[in-house]
């Protein structure tokens, strides 16, 4: 590799073959875009960092895997970084569930107050993220690369295997379900407030 420049897609193919240090400057590259998206679906910068870790260790488990788009492992990064926040997800409902099966602990005075509730954003944010939340995963997928990364449809269309024309109507699907979503759970609250 030059000095001046980097040459992303001759990184990972020394990575590819085992060379740490150019995954190293993937990983320097790309860590931020890939906490971000996880911060943005979790909202908790410690599972965001979780999943994060979690994501370079699959590009680094799946190397042959791994799709280039581009010259840029980062499409293949934030669409597995959706993938381990489902996995994440379901992880945690199983485990909430199997909690809901045991016995209640007796009161014990002060209630816990709802952290997620005073530490989120506002009603707004909260209903974008249930909206997003609710999407089948290709929707947020295809959102997430053409709407939050602003990757264009060619590089989108590389990164999840479909044809350019294929992102063009999942992405105008995926908005539409997001945008009636969003409306739908805010329509539920006003008519839930006005009763």
């Amino acid at each position: 590799m030059e000095t001046g420049s980097f040459d992303e897609a001759e990184a990972w193919s020394s990575a590819r073959s085992g060379d740490s240090s150019s995954f190293a400057a993937l990983f320097d590259r790309h860590r931020d875009r890939v906490f971000g998206q996880a911060l943005r679906l979790l909202r908790d910068p410690h599972d965001a960092e979780d999943a994060t870790a979690m994501v370079f260790l699959e590009a680094w488990r799946r190397r042959d895997a791994v799709h280039v788009v581009d010259g840029s492992i980062l499409p293949w990064l934030l669409v597995t970084t959706n993938n381990v926040i489902r996995n994440q997800t379901r992880s945690a409902r199983r485990y909430r569930t199997a909690l809901a099966r045991l016995p209640k602990p007796e009161a014990q005075g002060d209630h816990a107050v709802d952290v997620d509730a005073s530490i989120d954003n506002g009603p707004r944010d909260r209903r974008v993220r249930d909206a997003f939340a609710a999407l089948p995963p290709r929707d947020q997928d295809v959102i997430t690369l053409c709407v939050i990364e602003e990757l264009p449809l060619a590089e989108a269309a590389a990164a999840l295997g479909v044809p350019v024309g294929t992102v063009k109507s999942r992405l105008s699907r995926a908005k539409r379900k997001l945008g009636d979503l969003t409306l739908g759970t805010a329509e539920s609250a006003l008519e839930g407030g006005a009763r």
